[in-house]
Order: structure tokens, then C-alpha cells, then sequence
């Protein structure tokens, strides 16, 4: 009897926790968004967007310069030693998986300005890691373990992607893939932001850290932006109220009924939620499938570097690689990355396109197979020598590509999920391809390491892990999933396709 009693008090307790919580999505929703709110919110997005991309190139981006400056004691290898470094922020990609499926509880628009913020003061922690070295000259390594500590916060909120979940749950369905894309193709042309920087400020390959001052400022007042304007996504809205006006009788028959379906979130029902159906299941190994050759999108800067590099040491230019390497950085490879944003987002642009007139599997198919084309003439182009802005462009295109063929898998789990499950499965989506990232950092850093053929090696190993990985997800993607062009975003229940 005291049990029941206990229960009633609960359930009462609750009941008034969740009327508190009605009123304010009530609230939230009576908000007029006015005649050009759509309009305003596409340029908060890309805003933040651009932050999002510049905060993920950055590090690629300034990669040599990073590894011969933090870690010149490893010599030629200092770029494989800077990637063993980068899996040991895996755990911090973990923890950021837990976090993220918060949002189908609390709301969209919190975590949009917690992870555009928590990116942005990680970023200017890496800058201001060199300025304060003097003052900690007596701890050793400071600068390294600076830069590490802003590496992990920076893969700890970008994996959130909180301004997908916006595009994908406020853009009209027949133009969904055009409006994300479009976004993208304008964050991709931020990313030229870096190279810019690099003429500006360094006047050597020591003064990388001056690049990331300015993204961290343009993100952080983006993040305040956000705060002030922003407004809840009509998606989550609607789906919340749906929840918090059941019965205590209703919710406990719909979880009965529905088993994870009614859940409000979390990496478990997700999970659950995403095995038990064709569609989810067959998109998630998809996934891991892409991700295989994951490992060239991390070097791509060094395949240039060092392409150009020797090249210029067999031409004579100079007499040593390392004598090369400092040149090809403030010289061929900067102009060269002039061009990478170009290349990528015409990539990006590219897709959402397809994406919305010939469909999402069509869209996966035509950039996987431009990422390899041109991940192979970028390749062979700088070892040869090429003109600096091709060169640039092709870099790019392969790795836009590459990212395109993840954004349609992710657009389509998106558009394959209810709303209430919907941030919680892109979550659980990192999880399964966590197995295509192992397999392409055991293989593409393991074989260069183990073999001593450090950086030269690169460039072949991830071509020949990003083939194999392209053909087996079209297999998967053509024979096991089914297109989700012009999906309703609100009534998707995920069963569509069992």
C-alpha cells in the first residue's frame, strides 16, 4: 500500500513538472518568427556552420606546421606521431556521443549555442597555448599538451552537429538537400578564412598558432548571436508537447506498444531503436563501410606537403627535404589551399542538388566516386608538380566528396528517425563507424609506422583503403536501403520500410 502511495506522489510530482514544461514549449511556440525568420535562421546557421567547418580543417589544414613545430624531435615522422596523438582523443569523440542525445530531451537550441561556444573558446586555447609557454617554462612540454587539450575539446563538440538537426527539421522537404547544401557550400568558402591567415600572419612555419585566433572570435560571437535569435525548431516542439500530454497510462502503453519508439532520446534506444529496423540498420553499416578511408581526409595537407616537397628535391631546388618542407609550406601548399575551400564546396553544392532531384542514393554515388577521381589526381598532381590552384581545387573536390557521401548517409538517418529519436540515432551513427575509423587508423598509420616509410607512404595507403571502402557501402546502399527524398520530417515513424 505504501508503494502505491509513494508512486501516486511521484506520478503527481511529475505531472506538475511536466505542466511547467507545456507552458514553456507553449511559450516558445507562440513566438512570432516573423515574415523573413526562415531567411534570418539560414544566416545564424551558416554562421555557425562556417564555424564548424573551419574548427574541423584547421588542424588538417596546419598540420605540418603543427607536427614539426610540437613534436620536431620525431623528425620526418612527426606528422604519423601527431595522428597517434589524435587517437587518444577518441575517448573525448566518445563522451561527446553521450552528450549529444540530450537534445531530443532539452531542446535544439541550447546545445546550438553550447557546442558553437564550447568549439570557439577551444580554438582560442590552442592560440593563446604560445603566448602563455614563457610563463610556464618550467612545465614541460606545455605548448604540446595545450594544443592537445584544445584538439580534444574541439572533437568533443563537433561531432554534436546541432545545425544539421536545424536544417534538416526547418527546411521544406522538397528543398531540404538545396538548403543544406547550399549552407555548406558557403561554410566550405569560410574555410578559405585559414589560408588567408597563413599569408597574413606567419611570416614563418613556427607562427601557426596566430590562424586560430580569428575563427575563435567569429565563432564565439556567433555562439551569442544564436543565444539572442535563435528559436526552438518547430519539429522538437510539437514532438516534446506530444510526450509530456500523455496519461501516465498512455506513456507506460505506448512503451509497451512501441517498445524505444516513444523514448525521448538517449545512445540506447537509439541503438535499440535503429537494429530493430531494416532501414537504420542497413544505413549505419553503410556508414562504416565510407569510413574505411576515413584516414586520407586527416592527411591530405601532408600528401600535398610532401608531394611538393620532393618533387622540388628532385628537381634540385633544394637539397633536403626538411629545407623543402619549410618552403612548400608558406609557398606552394598555402597557395594551394587558396583553391581547397573552392573545391569543396562546389562539391557540397553539387550534392544537395542531385540529392533533391535524382534522390539521396544517386547523390552517395556520384560523390563517391568524384572524392576518389579526385583523390588520385591531387595525388599524383603535387608529387608532379602542378600548378599550385589545381592542385588545390582537386584536394578539395576529394575531400568535399568524401564529405558529401557522409552527409547524404547522415541526411538520410536523419530523414529515416522519428523526431523524438532523430538527434540520438546521428548520435549512435559515430558509434558504429567507429569501426571504419579503427580499421583506417590501424591500417593507415600502422602500415607507415611499422614499415618506417613515415609520411611518403600516405598518400597509396589511403587511396587503397578509400577504394575498397567505396565499393562495398554502394553494394550496401543500392541493395539494402531505400531513398528518402521528400520525406515528412514530422510523421516519419522509421517502420516506413520494414
Amino acid at each position: 500500500m505504501a508503494t502505491k502511495v509513494i508512486t501516486k506522489e511521484k506520478s503527481i510530482k511529475l505531472q506538475k513538472k511536466y505542466e511547467k514544461e507545456i507552458l514553456k514549449w507553449e511559450k516558445e511556440k507562440a513566438k512570432p518568427k516573423g515574415r523573413y525568420y526562415f531567411a534570418y535562421l539560414v544566416f545564424i546557421i551558416t554562421l555557425i556552420y562556417a564555424t564548424d567547418e573551419i574548427a574541423s580543417q584547421i588542424g588538417t589544414l596546419m598540420k605540418t606546421e603543427i607536427a614539426n613545430d610540437l613534436l620536431a624531435s620525431f623528425g620526418e615522422r612527426s606528422g604519423t606521431f601527431l595522428d597517434l596523438l589524435s587517437i587518444l582523443i577518441v575517448p573525448f569523440q566518445a563522451i561527446g556521443l553521450l552528450y549529444r542525445p540530450l537534445a531530443d530531451r532539452w531542446g535544439r537550441k541550447t546545445f546550438l549555442v553550447i557546442n558553437t561556444f564550447g568549439m570557439s573558446f577551444a580554438l582560442f586555447v590552442i592560440f593563446l597555448s604560445n603566448y602563455l609557454e614563457p610563463y610556464f617554462s618550467f612545465f614541460p612540454l606545455f605548448s604540446l599538451i595545450c594544443y592537445f587539450l584544445g584538439a580534444c575539446m574541439v572533437q568533443f563538440f563537433i561531432p554534436h552537429d546541432m545545425h544539421v538537426v536545424y536544417i534538416m527539421e526547418s527546411s521544406p522537404s522538397k528543398h531540404r538537400g538545396k538548403v543544406y547544401s547550399s549552407i555548406k557550400f558557403i561554410a566550405n568558402i569560410s574555410v578559405m578564412l585559414v589560408p588567408v591567415l597563413r599569408r597574413a600572419l606567419m611570416e614563418s612555419a613556427a607562427e601557426w598558432h596566430k590562424v586560430f585566433l580569428i575563427p575563435a572570435i567569429v565563432g564565439l560571437v556567433s555562439s551569442f548571436i544564436a543565444l539572442l535569435t535563435a528559436r526552438e525548431t518547430d519539429s522538437f516542439i510539437e514532438s516534446r508537447l506530444r510526450y509530456l500530454r500523455m496519461t501516465d497510462e498512455e506513456r507506460e502503453a505506448e512503451k509497451k506498444k512501441k517498445d524505444v519508439q516513444n523514448a525521448q532520446g538517449g545512445l540506447i534506444p537509439a541503438l535499440k531503436f535503429a537494429m530493430k529496423h531494416k532501414q537504420l540498420r542497413w544505413l549505419y553499416i553503410t556508414s562504416s563501410i565510407v569510413n574505411i578511408g576515413f584516414i586520407g581526409t586527416v592527411n591530405y595537407q601532408v600528401i600535398m606537403t610532401y608531394g611538393y616537397a620532393q618533387h622540388h628535391v628532385k628537381e634540385g631546388l633544394f637539397a633536403t627535404l626538411e629545407a623543402a618542407l619549410e618552403a612548400v609550406s608558406i609557398g606552394d601548399v598555402t597557395t594551394a589551399l587558396f583553391m581547397f575551400p573552392v573545391g569543396c564546396a562546389v562539391s557540397q553544392v553539387i550534392m544537395g542538388f542531385i540529392s533533391d532531384i535524382k534522390g539521396r542514393k544517386t547523390a552517395a554515388i556520384v560523390t563517391a566516386v568524384n572524392c576518389m577521381i579526385a583523390f588520385l589526381t591531387f595525388t599524383v598532381g603535387s608529387s608532379l608538380g602542378w600548378n599550385p590552384t589545381l592542385v588545390g581545387f582537386l584536394c578539395g573536390a576529394s575531400i568535399g566528396s568524401y564529405y558529401s557521401t557522409n552527409d547524404v548517409l547522415i541526411m538520410m538517418i536523419g530523414e529515416s528517425s522519428p523526431t523524438n529519436l532523430r538527434s540520438s540515432t546521428m548520435s549512435a551513427q559515430f558509434l558504429v563507424t567507429a569501426v571504419g575509423f579503427a580499421l583506417s587508423y590501424i591500417v593507415g598509420i600502422g602500415v607507415p609506422l611499422i614499415t618506417g616509410l613515415g609520411n611518403t607512404i600516405i598518400g597509396i595507403v589511403s587511396l587503397a583503403l578509400l577504394v575498397p571502402g567505396f565499393i562495398g557501402a554502394f553494394f550496401a546502399l543500392m541493395f539494402k536501403t531505400h531513398d528518402t527524398k521528400g520525406i515528412d520530417m514530422d510523421t516519419v515513424t522509421g517502420c516506413e520500410w520494414d
